[in-house]
């Protein structure tokens, strides 16, 4: 199969899916993705196609990276839905919003993508009773302060 990008023509079979069977917050319809890594063999920036409309994509950054204490807690029944005993078979990975100006570039980490990597199932959920927010400047964490003279603040 292929799908036509902004980034060229993509091919892929049905075991490279990832299935999000409730869809994605604000699109529910769309359940099917792919997971690009931007830079071979690192999967701590993804871009996720879906393979429904060609016209929805996603940046994804792994939270831990920006948030070394990020520390999601998922309850029993989100993690029976990705078919996993605990949090260390899993994947977690935050949408990006990407702007014109990339020092407004913001990250949510209240409702992270979490995916069983066996499985290729995913679920975007709400991360209840934590302080985490929906839209983190990216230049406000510390690796990436340093590299952009932000101001430093901690998740």
């Amino acid at each position: 199969m292929t799908i036509q990008t902004d980034y060229g023509v993509v091919e892929y079979e049905a075991k490279d899916l990832f299935i999000f069977s409730d869809g994605i917050f604000g699109f529910p319809k769309l359940t099917k993705y792919l997971l690009l890594c931007l830079n071979e063999g690192d999967d701590s920036m993804l871009l996720m196609l879906s393979t429904e409309d060609s016209k929805v994509e996603f940046a994804l950054i792994n939270p831990f990276l920006l948030c070394p204490d990020y520390s999601p807690a998922l309850s029993p029944e989100e993690l029976a839905c990705l078919e996993a005993k605990d949090n260390s078979e899993l994947s977690y990975y935050s949408i990006c919003v990407v702007k014109e100006n990339y020092l407004e570039n913001t990250v949510n980490l209240k409702c992270p993508l979490v995916i069983n990597p066996q499985t290729r199932r995913g679920i975007q959920v709400i991360l209840e009773n934590s302080s985490y927010g929906h839209r983190h400047e990216l230049r406000s964490f510390p690796t990436i302060a340093n590299s952009t003279n932000g101001d430093e603040t901690s998740c």
